[in-house]
């Protein structure tokens, strides 16, 4: 039998939230894909490592940015900024904020399963 299967993030299987921000999670076709949204002002150092107990990000990351601007702070002093229809790769070892007063959304197509997950 062949099989279709459709999900919307407006129905997410789980919502992450934290402080200027939430993670809305899709689990489907044996992938988890998440939908990262944060406010101006949000950083993960701030808003999400800490409650998770790191100084920088764990997690390997490969999405698409929606809307929004963000950074990608390498803890080897690398910054990369983000805009709207960029697709990234990010390793482990990073802070992130968003850039200027507009939110920032972006899609979590490797990573979403470990991201913002309390210990």
């Amino acid at each position: 039998m062949y099989e279709v299967i459709l999900k919307r993030f407006e129905q997410p299987d789980e919502i992450r939230t934290f402080e200027k921000g939430k993670f809305e999670v899709v689990r489907i076709g044996g992938m988890t894909i998440g939908r990262a949204t944060y406010e101006p002002g949000w950083k993960w150092s701030v808003h999400v490592g800490r409650s998770v107990g790191a100084k920088s990000c764990g997690v390997e990351h490969v999405g698409l940015v929606v809307s929004g601007r963000a950074t990608a702070a390498m803890d080897d002093g690398r910054v990369i900024e983000m805009k709207a229809g960029d697709i990234f790769y990010i390793a482990p070892g990073h802070d992130s904020w968003v850039v200027g007063d507009e939110p920032y959304v972006s899609l979590h197509l490797m990573g979403a399963s470990d991201y913002a997950q309390h210990k």
